[in-house]
């Protein structure tokens, strides 16, 4: 099948945007693109290293409480009990991209949440609907992260009832790092997505993007979070806000 069929074969709303972006950037050689996202912090090697997706041939999203090979089983089910109460029907988050490095010397992960415009920076809690105690469960695991995240650099407010997208990348990114995984956490801004013009303000630069992200964080994640390495039981998480264009190569789609 040729990557325009399998364009095609998408959803219709994955087929523009940051979806379709972060495909076009996980075709293979990605390590060489992801690789200039994060330096000089982590490096990437292609033929030890693993990422999802990978491509439109690979296009599923990693759930780092289910899919093998970026923790252990064990590592799984511990992050798994500490954001659900009942598992099934239930999920844990998907990643834009997730990808395994090494960061400062130790086998890590580098954790992508990516956008194309504007209004994909929601603002909005988890919405209540769904097991009750999962929803108890995410608020305490938020709340616990948020703790130990104050500890390191006071100014946090992560909750489970506003900025909830926000607020539960930050809380895996402290719990990965807690299992001694040094972490990336790459906020991603894809430039002149002209396409989503329908849905918010396409973002214009590297400049604009880091403007975006900090006045969206801000009262929620301290501003000197931002591009500082954080200090999890000594292991390292990074917040970074980067920003490409990347035009889509296959068909677009209105």
């Amino acid at each position: 099948m040729s990557e325009n069929d399998q364009f095609s074969a998408l959803p219709l709303r994955e087929q523009r945007g940051s979806r379709a972006r972060c495909l076009s950037l996980t075709e293979d050689p990605a390590a060489v693109s992801l690789q200039s996202l994060v330096e000089p912090y982590a490096t990437i090697d292609p033929a030890r290293h693993m990422w999802m997706p990978k491509g439109l041939s690979q296009p599923q999203e990693a759930k780092l409480g289910e899919t093998p090979g970026f923790l252990s089983f064990g590592q799984r089910e511990v992050v798994t009990e500490w954001w659900l109460a009942v598992r099934g029907g239930a999920n844990t988050p998907n990643w834009d991209i997730a990808c395994t490095a090494t960061i400062g010397g130790r086998e890590g992960l580098i954790l992508v949440e990516a956008k194309a415009h504007a209004n994909e920076l929601k603002t909005n809690g988890k919405p209540d609907r769904g097991n009750e105690d999962n929803h108890a469960r995410i608020a305490a695991a938020i709340g616990e992260a948020n703790r130990g995240l104050n500890s390191i650099l006071p100014g946090w407010a992560l909750s489970r009832d506003s900025h909830y997208q926000l607020c539960n990348r930050f809380a895996w990114s402290w719990k990965i790092a807690s299992l001694g995984f040094p972490v990336i956490l790459l906020y991603l801004g894809f430039e002149h997505a002209e396409e989503m013009h329908d849905q918010g303000p396409p973002i214009a630069d590297a400049g604009a993007w880091v403007g975006l992200v900090k006045d969206y964080g801000r009262g929620i994640v301290p501003e000197a979070a931002w591009e500082n390495e954080l200090l999890v039981t000594g292991t390292p998480l990074r917040p970074l806000i980067r920003s490409l264009r990347l035009d889509l190569q296959y068909d677009k789609r209105p």
